[in-house]
């Protein structure tokens, strides 16, 4: 895994320690993403013990640990800005699961992070949560006569519709979208756990129109079956989907910001004004701290799909202007 951005010494122990631990990570079936992420978390840690003349995690003991935790409870951004207490918990307790694993492997005697103070973190309510009426004109921006204008309208309605993930949506392949039962196969969802999830009418119709008239033409060989595909015939990345519905919800002037978690946010929120149970929003949204599992073993899929087309205002079809289908 390559390492780039802050400067720090490659060949000091502590950072061949925190290599050691992210191929372990990989080795365990952590995906890339989430080993990056916890790269980029270290990495601050080990340029901070390098200032102080510690090159090696075998050094750190609590009192160091919490030298670095105050540090970063005092620290400013280039603006003036404190570090929110989120960040603060994400960069501590990415070293908890370091040291965790430093001891496991009985390189350390002693864990030093194990009592280390926490900062309590709060659970922030999403922000620029759309009405109905606000979703459906960012849908409305999009022209389908446009040259990628079939593809976008599909990508954002697969996102409201069933209020996939970034990084789940531009991994679906055409055959996990099940035209028939009404479903979506998520693979590898977050906590790399497969689910199963409905789609509504009005989003399976601009996914065959996209099928039908646009995926053909962008499709290169060979072929590896990504639903989704950029103008280069390869699957889209994150920035790409980012940008794209960002641009959308921009173009509609409702003066709110946001982009694919926004859609995500709607449709949960949505359904459960319309009276759905919290446990069938669980299910659908794939939280890695809910017991997945365990739900799937009460709720069956025909349940969650009847509470879904019972509850979701844009289920059905003919709940909105799906756009006629060009000679």
């Amino acid at each position: 895994m390559e390492r780039k951005g802050l400067a720090y010494n490659r060949d000091s122990a502590m950072s061949r320690q925190v290599e050691k631990y992210l191929e372990w990570m990989i080795g365990k079936g952590y995906s890339e993403y989430t080993a990056s992420s916890r790269w980029y978390e270290l990495r601050y840690f080990i340029v901070w013990s390098e200032e102080r003349g510690i090159g090696d995690a075998t050094e750190v003991t609590t009192a160091i640990l919490e030298r670095y935790r105050t540090w970063l409870h005092h620290r400013r951004l280039g603006d003036g800005r404190a570090y929110t207490s989120r960040a603060q918990y994400s960069r501590l307790m990415s070293l908890r699961g370091f040291f965790k694993w430093l001891k496991k492997e009985k390189k350390m005697a002693v864990n030093p992070a194990l009592e280390m103070e926490m900062p309590k973190v709060g659970k922030p309510l999403p922000r620029n949560i759309l009405s109905k009426e606000e979703m459906e004109l960012v849908l409305e921006q999009v022209n389908p006569e446009g040259k990628m204008g079939l593809r976008d309208r599909a990508v954002l309605e697969v996102f409201y519709s069933t209020g996939l993930r970034r990084s789940e949506l531009r991994r679906l392949l055409v055959d996990d979208i099940d035209m028939e039962r009404g479903v979506v196969f998520v693979r590898e969802g977050k906590g790399k756990k497969d689910r199963v999830v409905p789609i509504g009418e009005r989003a399976l119709h601009w996914v065959v129109r996209y099928l039908d008239e646009l995926r053909g033409r962008l499709a290169r060989l060979p072929d590896e079956g990504v639903l989704f595909l950029n103008k280069l015939g390869k699957a889209m990345s994150d920035d790409n989907l980012s940008y794209m519905a960002g641009q959308y919800v921009g173009a509609a002037g409702l003066g709110k910001k946001g982009s694919c978690h926004l859609f995500r946010h709607t449709m949960a929120t949505l359904m459960l004004e319309g009276g759905a149970d919290i446990r069938y929003i669980q299910e659908m949204l794939g939280h890695a701290r809910l017991e997945t599992t365990q739900i799937y073993t009460k709720v069956s899929i025909r349940k969650l799909k009847e509470v879904y087309e019972r509850t979701h205002p844009g289920a059905k079809l003919s709940s909105s202007r799906a756009g006629r289908k060009t000679g």
